[in-house]
């Protein structure tokens, strides 16, 4: 196990990201923040070329945090929009996992968290390249927890609910946000904080047994 951790945060400005990276960089990580001119998910050139980069720096700690999520019916979702929420939402990850996983794995130690979505596992409305997307992310990290698990590499998803995030207001309108709170069982939307201490929990070194997980949190809006 490595004395010290460097931790990859992918979409860190803001929301989630942001919150994740600010937990982790208190406990003592160091943190990669890569904004979009230094690494552009929806571009694999740009991936490769940061891939290359980083490859030595000894990244210990992935948290493949940034995603879109573009609202179309089915019928609708045109043929870029389709590829681009993708390669944002399932290959980008793929391609930074695989640039890791090496140096994690002949290290001994690493540790990744996949932010998923609960329309991973649940369906709504206009979201069928989103939840494709997010249903991929729970299937490769169950693979990669499988394959990694001998040389001490935990892979799991989160599944955020509904999270005071920008994200989460540009696709609801302020109306629809507070009808969508009476239906949860916590009667709000979770914090982005709230979900950044869960995954920070998945990326320390107490974590020494739980992998392959695909984990809700989501306020009790999956029971109901």
């Amino acid at each position: 196990m490595p004395a010290a951790h460097l931790a990859l945060v992918t979409g860190a400005a803001r929301g989630i990201g942001a919150a994740i990276a600010d937990r982790l960089a208190r406990d003592g990580v160091e943190v990669l923040r890569p904004g979009r001119a230094e690494l552009d998910l929806a571009s694999p050139a740009s991936i490769d070329a940061y891939a290359e980069k980083i490859r030595p720096l000894g990244v210990d700690i992935l948290v493949n945090n940034a995603g879109i999520n573009p609202l179309a019916p089915l019928e609708e979702i045109t043929a870029q929009n389709w590829e681009q929420t993708l390669q944002v939402n399932l290959t980008a990850p793929f391609r930074l996992l695989q640039a890791v996983a090496p140096g994690m794995r002949s290290r001994g130690w690493g540790r990744v968290v996949n932010v998923s979505s609960i329309f991973g596992v649940f369906a709504r409305p206009q979201r069928g390249a989103y939840s494709a997307a997010k249903s991929g992310i729970n299937g490769l990290t169950r693979s990669a927890a499988v394959e990694f698990g001998a040389d001490g590499v935990l892979v799991n998803s989160i599944c955020p609910g509904y999270v005071e995030t920008e994200l989460t207001r540009q696709n609801n309108s302020p109306e629809t946000l507070a009808a969508i709170a009476t239906g949860i069982p916590l009667r709000r939307l979770a914090q982005p904080d709230e979900i950044a201490a869960f995954a920070v929990y998945l990326c320390s070194e107490a974590n020494t047994y739980l992998t392959g997980q695909t984990l809700l949190i989501d306020g009790g809006f999956s029971c109901v």
